[in-house]
Order: C-alpha cells, then structure tokens, then sequence
C-alpha cells in the first residue's frame, strides 16, 4: 500500500495544470492625474508628513488621520476600528475564506477512516450458495483502515487550491479596502459635525447680536423714535435666526448619530460636545497614476478575484480528462469478538476494485462544456469589474484633487467676501446711528454678513472631508 501512495504522491506532484497562463490585463494608465498640480511641494516634517500608502496592497495603511491633529478624532479612529460592526461582519467572512483554503488543501492529502462494527445475521435457507436449509444464524465483528488518495493528474484539485486562495487574499483586500472606508467615514462624518460647530456658533453669536438689537428697538419704539415696523422686522429677524439655529442642530444630531453607528454604538451612548473645527488640511501629494494600481486594496481585490476566476478555468478543463483515486483497506474480521484482533482474522484489499480506479466521462449532456464556458465567461467579467474599478480609481482621484482645489480658491474668495461683509455692516450700522438711512440696510449688511461668515465654516469643514476623501482615493497613507 506503501508504493501504491508514493507513486499517487509523485504523480501528483508532476501534474499539469489546465488552467491558461494568468497576465493582469492592460489598461491605459495615465502619466500625470489632470487635476494634480504642476509641482507639488515636498510634506512638511511636522503634521504635514503625510505620504502616499508605499504599493504593497497586504500592508496596514497607518494612523494617516493624525495629521490633522485632532486628539478627540484619533480616539473615534482607535474605537471604530475595533468596534465596528461591518468590520466584524467582514473579518468573519475573511475567516471563512481561509477556512476554504485549508479545506481545498485537505484534498491534496490521503484521507484515512476508521470504521468498527457488528453484526448477528441468519441466512435465508433459499439464498444462492447456502446449502443447508434454516442454517443457524451467526455473528461477525469487523475492525479496519480505509486510504483514499486522488492522484491530481491534470491540476483539478491544485487549481482548486489556487482558486480558494485568491479568493482568500481577495476577501482580505477587500477588508483592508472596508477598513479604509470605515476609518475616512468617521473622519468625514467628524470633521461635518464640526463644521455644523463651527456654524451653530455663528448663528447663536447672531441670535445674541439680534436679541440686544430687538431690546434696544424696543425701548426706542417706546420712547417714540421709531415706528413699529422696525420692531416687527428686528423680531422677525430674530426668529428666523433662532429658526435656522434649529434646523442646523438637527443636521449635526443626525451626524452625530451616524457617527455613532460607526463607532459600533448605540446614538444614545454617544455624546459629542461641541468643539472648534480643525482648519489646518495638510498637503496630500497624489503621486503617480500608475502606484495606484498597487496602492488601492480594492484593485488589488479585483485582481485576486481575476485569479481565482481563471484558475477555476483549469479545475472545470480538468473535468474532461479521467480521474485516478486509489484506495486501500486493511483490518480484522471474526465471527467473535474474542478473536477479533488475531492474527489470523487479518484482511486486506488492494486491487482494482479498492486499490484504483480510473473514471473518464464518456457521455454527460454537455455539462462539462456548460460548466467550462461559465468558468470562462466568468474570467471575462473580472476582467472587466477590473479595468472599471480602476477607472473607477483614477476618477476618484481626479475628483479629490478638483475639490481640494476649488475649495481652496473657493474659501480665498470667501474671505475677501467677509472682510468686505464686515465693512459694509460698519458703513450701514453708522449710516443708521446718524438718520441718513432705514434699518432695512443695517438687517441686510448683517444678512448677509452671517451667510459669508456660515459659508466659510461650511467651506472649512468641506476642506477638510475632501482632504479625507483624496485619502481614500489615493489608498490611506502614513
């Protein structure tokens, strides 16, 4: 029996395999991204050392969300990463992956069974090859070894191991990919409720400003020196700011409840108090087009998942050709359980029956041919899932860069816009001390004044999401 496996053993470590020779399929790769600046400037040392994830998709994507500076960010960071509910939805089914593997390589070894048992039997007195009519019933007890091995001639059971296994690896790319998501969500949701922060501050500084307004309208309308008109339009500009004050502090409960769902917690535990938005964005070098390829986990994903697609090409070939199994017995059979174990009661089975057995399909309705097209048709739909995912990149990066961009040009003009919102306010306010205009100036100078000021928060808290967003597209970085 010995032999027997060592031949199967060498047989199968000279199989071939069916499968076609595997190459990633080309895609036209940028030199430059359209939206990267034509040079842009070396990282800081300092919190401004952020750098490109290096292009090794297996590797973690480090603490990038320090570089914002933000201790109360880092802490949601840490928690969300081990919390996370879809996280450990997905590291499960990664385990589950690997399990597959283990359980495609069990194929590779010979399988060996126990088996034991016992029986009382009476024979019929018409059986074939029973002489004696009502013969006396009898016991039998057995005990033995069963060997099964498939000798992999044509490479089905080693593409089925290749196939399991970049499954496998495609599964952990895809949490690294998951992970990624998760982490630049938390810094995305953060950084918006911060931003609403930043404008509920605005807008209580104009309720405040707009109460001691109405009080002081209110004395002077009292004392005769203004009408009820400028009372009721200070009052209806109160309300509306007390209104607007409302509607944003249901925007950041809500942010504040996603955020919770993030860290894998109930939005009843979750409490963020109110902080200053963080406006330093560092500077995110997008690098080359063609590191993203390596650098993204969701592309290396997409390759893993080619892989295994064309692997399974070889296992549904191999289905045409024969398949060797060889099998081998050995035990002990009595009709006593005191003799069981002699060694006269030994027996064996080795031969063409149990020792190997050779099986070819003849005739299957096409099912191997079905079964190959499938496998292959499979392999062309990877392919192309592959090339969108990474247009798919290339595009999400190109979008990080037009934001970053704009934005910065965007919060430049912003400014100017504030600076001459407070002057005009300073003009109205003075035009009005002195009679020489309505109150409706003063009312639209400080209008308009609030919504500059909102849209500058508004625009600081986008700056940084989209910096975060850039993040993710280019793949994490540390």
């Amino acid at each position: 029996m010995r032999s027997v496996l060592a031949i199967g053993i060498a047989l199968s470590l000279s199989a071939c395999s069916l499968a076609p020779e595997f190459s990633t399929p080309e895609v036209a790769v940028p030199e430059v991204y359209k939206e990267a600046p034509a040079a842009t400037p070396a990282a800081d040392p300092g919190n401004d050392a952020w750098k490109p994830a290096e292009p090794r998709d297996g590797e973690a994507r480090g603490a990038w969300w320090t570089v914002f500076g933000d201790p109360q960010l880092d802490e949601y960071e840490t928690r969300a990463a081990g919390a996370n509910q879809d996280l450990a939805a997905a590291l499960a089914r990664l385990e589950g992956s690997r399990a597959l593997v283990r359980l495609a390589r069990a194929d590779q070894l010979p399988r060996l069974d126990a088996a034991a048992g016992a029986a009382r039997t009476r024979p019929s007195a018409h059986q074939p090859g029973n002489p004696v009519a009502g013969s006396n019933s009898y016991n039998s007890f057995q005990f033995g070894l069963s060997a099964q091995y498939e000798v992999d001639l044509f490479g089905r059971v080693r593409d089925s191991v290749r196939a399991a296994r970049a499954d496998a690896e495609a599964d952990e790319s895809l949490y690294q990919s998951l992970l990624l998501a998760v982490e630049t969500d938390v810094a995305q949701r953060y950084f918006a409720l911060r931003a609403l922060d930043a404008e509920l501050a605005v807008l209580n500084d104009t309720v405040t400003t707009r109460e001691a307004e109405l009080a002081i309208f209110e004395q002077r309308f009292k004392a005769g020196d203004i009408g009820a008109f400028d009372v009721e339009r200070a009052r209806t500009e109160l309300d509306s700011a007390r209104s607007e004050v409302q509607a944003v502090t249901r925007q950041r409960a809500q942010y504040e409840h996603a955020l919770a769902l993030l860290l894998g917690e109930a939005p009843a535990n979750l409490d963020v108090a109110p902080a200053a938005l963080a406006t330093h964005v560092p500077n995110i070098p997008a690098g080359l087009p063609s590191a993203l390829l390596e650098r993204r986990p969701d592309i290396a994903a997409a390759q893993r998942r080619m892989i295994a697609a064309n692997a399974r090409i070889g296992v549904a070939r191999a289905a045409f050709y024969p398949i060797l199994n060889l099998t081998a017995e050995a035990g002990f059979s009595a009709d006593s359980a005191g003799d069981l174990f002699k060694w006269a009661s030994r027996t064996w089975a080795l031969g063409p029956l149990a020792g190997a057995l050779i099986a070819a399909p003849l005739f299957d309705g096409g099912r191997n041919k079905a079964n190959l097209a499938g496998a292959e048709a499979s392999l062309d739909a990877e392919i192309a899932s592959y090339r969108q995912t990474v247009l798919n990149a290339f595009r999400e990066v190109e979008d990080g860069l037009a934001a970053l961009r704009t934005l910065e040009q965007q919060s430049a003009s912003t400014a100017s816009a504030a600076h001459s919102a407070a002057r005009a306010l300073e003009l109205a306010n003075a035009r009005f001390q002195a009679g020489a205009t309505g109150y409706l100036d003063v009312l639209d100078a400080r209008r308009t004044l609030m919504t500059v000021r909102r849209q500058q928060k508004q625009l600081d808290g986008a700056r940084a999401t989209a910096a975060v967003g850039l993040v993710k597209a280019l793949g994490g970085g540390w």
